[in-house]
C-alpha cells in the first residue's frame, strides 16, 4: 500500500512507497492554511486505508480463490475488484453520514471516507489533486496486474501476490538463464511471486543435474549441501517435494504463498493437514517419550504454520530458492572435484560452466513446467 503522511512544516500531503530498491515519496498537494492540521492528517491515515484496500484487489486476485460462486470469498474479491473504476466519483460525491458504515465492500467504505474528509477540508484544489492521485494509484494497480511493473506499479515488488503474471514469470526465467548465481540483486524490478514460480523451475532443473553427477535425490541435495555451508534448505526442500508429488513450479509456489498469507491474517490455511501433522508428531513423541520426557515438549516447539516469513512471503520465498540454487552448485562442485586428480585444473577452470551448461539443458528439456 501506498502511506500518506501530512508534512506540518511544509504544509503538504505526501505519497510514500515501497519499490524494489528503497521507498520512494511524492508530494500530493498543498494543504491550505484553512484546513486544520487534525483534518489533514485524518485525510492522510482516510488515504492510506484506500490504498491498502485498493492494493488487496492486487494481492488477492477473484481468481485465486476457492470458488468464484455467490456469496464465497472469491465472489466478495470479484466484487470490491468492480468497484475499483468508481473510486473518484465517490471521493468526489461520498455519502456523508459520518462514523457509520455504509458499505461491506472495503474499497467502497474507504473511498467514502476520504470523501468525507475531503468534504470537511471544503478545499476543491485540494480535492482535485486526491482525486488525482486515487486515478494514479488505479493505475498503477491495474498496470501491474498486466505484469507492467514500471513507474508507480514498481510497488508490486514488494507485495506478495496470491498469483503470478505470465510475463513476470517469463521475464524471470529469461533473468535466471542469464543469471542463474547472481543471488538476489538481479530480481529488484520483478514480482516475487512471478519470480519464485521460475526460480522453482530452475531449482528443480539445478537439482536433477546435481543428482546426475552425485547420486543424491532432487529432494535431499540442499539439506545435504547444508554440510558444506549453512542454508536455509527447509523451503526449497519443501518445493522440491511438492514437485517431485505432481505439482508444477506454479502450483508449489502458490500453495505455500496461500498458506502463509492465510498465516499473516491469523488464518489456518488447511485445517486437515494440520491436524494430520499434529497427529505424526503425537506418534512421533509417543515412540521418544521413554527416552526424553521433554521431547514431545521440545518437538511441538519447533512447529511452524508456514515455513515463510507471514510479513514478507513472497520475497522469503524468493531468496530461499535462490539459496537452494546455489546449495545445488555448493554440492555439483564438491563432488566434480572430488572425480578430478589434484594435478589437473579443470575444475577451476571449467567446473562453473559445466554446471550452468548441465542446468540450462535440464531447464530447456522441462520448459512445459512453466506453461
Amino acid at each position: 500500500m501506498t502511506l500518506y503522511a501530512y508534512d506540518e512544516q511544509g504544509r503538504s500531503l505526501l505519497a510514500v512507497w515501497g519499490s524494489g530498491t528503497g521507498h520512494r515519496t511524492a508530494q500530493i498537494a498543498s494543504v491550505p492554511e484553512t484546513v486544520e492540521e487534525a483534518s489533514a492528517r485524518s485525510l492522510a491515515q482516510a488515504m492510506s486505508a484506500l490504498s491498502d484496500a485498493m492494493w488487496r484487489t492486487y494481492t488477492h486476485p477473484p481468481e485465486a480463490a476457492k470458488s468464484l460462486e455467490e456469496n464465497t470469498e472469491g465472489w466478495r474479491r470479484a466484487q470490491t475488484q468492480a468497484l475499483l473504476p468508481k473510486v473518484p466519483d465517490i471521493l468526489r460525491d461520498p455519502n456523508l453520514l459520518l462514523d457509520r458504515v455504509v458499505s461491506y465492500n472495503p474499497v467502497e467504505e474507504s473511498a467514502h471516507r476520504v470523501g468525507r474528509a475531503l468534504h470537511r477540508a471544503g478545499d476543491a484544489r485540494l480535492s482535485e489533486a486526491v482525486i488525482r492521485e486515487a486515478r494514479t494509484e488505479l493505475d498503477a494497480i491495474e498496470r501491474a496486474g498486466r505484469g507492467d511493473l514500471t513507474g508507480r506499479a514498481a510497488h508490486a515488488v514488494t507485495l506478495t501476490r496470491a498469483g503470478a503474471s505470465p510475463s513476470q514469470i517469463a521475464a524471470a526465467d529469461d533473468l535466471l538463464r542469464t543469471s542463474l548465481l547472481s543471488g538476489h540483486e538481479p530480481f529488484t524490478d520483478l514480482d516475487p511471486a512471478a519470480a519464485s514460480v521460475a526460480a522453482a523451475h530452475w531449482l528443480q532443473a539445478a537439482a536433477d543435474a546435481t543428482a546426475k553427477l552425485t547420486g543424491v535425490p532432487p529432494t535431499a541435495i540442499v539439506q545435504e549441501a547444508d554440510n558444506i555451508e549453512a542454508l536455509p534448505y527447509r523451503t526449497p526442500t519443501t518445493v522440491l517435494e511438492l514437485m517431485e508429488q505432481g505439482l508444477s513450479p506454479y502450483g508449489a509456489v502458490t500453495r505455500l504463498l496461500a498458506e502463509a498469507m492465510a498465516v499473516a491474517e491469523g488464518l489456518v490455511h488447511d485445517v486437515d493437514e494440520l491436524q494430520d501433522r499434529f497427529t505424526e508428531l503425537e506418534e512421533l513423541a509417543a515412540r521418544h517419550s521413554d527416552r526424553d520426557p521433554n521431547f514431545r515438549a521440545v518437538l511441538f516447539s519447533e512447529v511452524r504454520l508456514t515455513t515463510l516469513d507471514p510479513a514478507r512471503p513472497a520475497q522469503d520465498l524468493l531468496e530461499d530458492l535462490l539459496y537452494g540454487i546455489r546449495a545445488c552448485w555448493l554440492l555439483y562442485s564438491e563432488s566434480a572435484h572430488e572425480d578430478f586428480d589434484d594435478q589437473t585444473e579443470e575444475p577451476a577452470e571449467h567446473l562453473h560452466t559445466d554446471f550452468l551448461e548441465a542446468v540450462r539443458a535440464e531447464a530447456q528439456n522441462t520448459s512445459n513446467r512453466l506453461h
